[in-house]
């Protein structure tokens, strides 16, 4: 249980699409928009990790077309949130973000987030501490995720909301939203090739 713990801890603070744009939609929108995403990302995260454990994920990417469709949709939508917080300190009217991502977005975001289906098969399918009774297993391993999950999330909106209210220049503050913009994009990048070079 405690590797478990530590892979669990491990997997989900490095950085990936869901805790780069946590910070990054804390940065750009503030604390409210920041804490309606979060609660996005984890109801989105458990139905990952509920479509991998009923075995719905594995049925889904076996067919090689629906895991391209998705991977492309992945990125597209990631390119897309990635402009958003990129957009959202931004001065310039015609790239200015008008509305804020909340929880639809990251639900949206962890249903085609391939970190978030990595992560899941890894820590559901391996890590076996009580190999007799599956479902306790399961349920105790949810709570576990939850328990190291919301605190880490939290604390990279918590990142974010301080760069937020130093009340940076504009043009520092576009720069920093750029900046995590661009860090989203390189780890969604590196998603992408080693998906494609599992292939």
């Amino acid at each position: 249980m405690w590797t478990f713990s530590a892979a669990v801890f491990l997997l989900i603070i490095t950085p990936g699409p869901g805790v780069l744009s946590t910070a990054g939609v804390g940065a750009a929108f503030g604390k409210e928009a920041g804490l309606r995403y979060v609660i996005g990302l984890f109801i989105g995260t458990n139905l990952v990790a509920l479509a991998v454990v009923t075995g719905l994920a594995a049925i889904v990417f076996s067919v090689p077309f629906v895991r391209s469709i998705l991977l492309v949709l992945s990125v597209l939508y990631l390119i897309y949130l990635a402009f958003r917080i990129a957009s959202a300190g931004a001065k310039i009217a015609f790239i200015e973000a008008k509305s804020k991502p909340g929880i639809l977005n990251g639900i949206a975001l962890q249903a085609i987030n391939p970190k978030a289906y990595a992560v899941n098969t890894t820590l559901f399918t391996g890590f076996a501490f009580m190999p007799e009774a599956f479902l306790s297993e399961t349920l105790i391993k949810f709570a576990i995720m939850a328990l190291i999950w919301i605190p880490i999330h939290l604390a990279w909106l918590a990142a974010g909301i301080f760069v937020e209210q130093l009340n940076l220049d504009p043009k520092v503050q576009f720069r920093i939203n750029i900046a995590m913009a661009s860090a989203m994009m390189i780890v969604v990048s590196l998603a992408v090739f080693s998906l494609i070079g599992g292939k």
